[in-house]
């Protein structure tokens, strides 16, 4: 069984406040893109986990993935071993919640695999024990996140047909980096009000990180602005990695971006 989990862009990010655990409040519009890894999962004599395409960084047992199989077979002694190969084409520490994305779909492949038949407010409640953007995907439909980004309500996003030019640089950017130099503030404005009004996106719909990112890394912020150059009618970072996405009432003429930048194009 086979299935194709996607990437994210966040539509707005506030830092509101930092919470007593350590995490940071956050308000976002979370959005799901066209691009995808892949991921397989057989039922196998004993268990398997292989990859291939871009590098995944890290040892294998700290793969969400694997952390997800493992939550649902301590809950469901009977499920047999399983053969899983991922095919990596979201990269990381990007701002793209592809990690995320590959634990929630596992989840989910599970459930269906092996008929479980679980709703998806237990899948998300399993998800949430992953990480802060996983419940999202078991949905996977636009939702205003807050908390840590694990409450989720659904909201309506007029961005359906638009084009959508992805440029990742060879930059990592650290989650505890782009934390560490953010200053919690509650938002003037909703975000939920800013998102009804295309219009006003440009100027008033923020992504926090990009006060302390953008002067420690020019790069990020040169792009944004070139994807303005191009006719866009929004651009931001994406989530806290180096990610910058813009999005195009019509499809914008091509520019030759470096050769080490990723770059994804596509009608959303």
């Amino acid at each position: 069984m086979i299935c194709f989990p996607n990437a994210k862009i966040n539509l707005g990010l506030h830092i509101t406040s930092k919470r007593k655990d350590g995490y940071h409040e956050i308000e976002t519009c979370m959005v799901p893109i066209p691009l995808k890894d892949a991921l397989e999962m057989i039922v196998s004599k004993k268990a398997v986990f292989e990859t291939s395409g871009l590098e995944i960084p890290g040892e294998e047992k700290d793969n969400l993935i694997l952390k997800a199989v493992k939550l649902l077979q301590k809950d469901f002694n009977d499920l047999p071993p399983v053969h899983i190969h991922l095919h990596k084409n979201i990269p990381m520490g990007a701002g793209l919640g592809g990690g995320s994305a590959d634990a929630a779909f596992a989840l989910t492949l599970m459930n269906s695999l092996f008929e479980l038949y679980l709703e998806d407010w237990i899948l998300e409640d399993y998800a949430a024990q992953l990480g802060s953007d996983c419940p999202f995907f078991i949905q996977n439909t636009p939702k205003i996140a807050t908390g840590r980004g694990e409450i989720l309500e659904p909201v309506d996003v007029d961005i359906e047909g638009d084009h959508l030019v992805l440029i990742k640089p060879p930059i990592h950017v650290g989650t505890k980096e782009a934390y560490a130099g953010v200053k919690p503030q509650t938002p003037k404005f909703q975000l939920k009000e800013i998102l009804s009004d295309k219009s006003s996106w440009k100027e008033m719909l923020v992504n926090d990180f990009e006060a302390s990112i953008f002067p420690q890394y020019p790069e990020i912020a040169k792009i944004k602005a070139e994807l303005y150059d191009m006719g866009a009618y929004y651009a931001a970072m994406s989530g806290s990695g180096s990610t910058v996405f813009g999005l195009f009432s019509t499809k914008p003429e091509s520019i030759k971006w470096p050769s080490e930048y990723i770059v994804f194009e596509s009608v959303v």
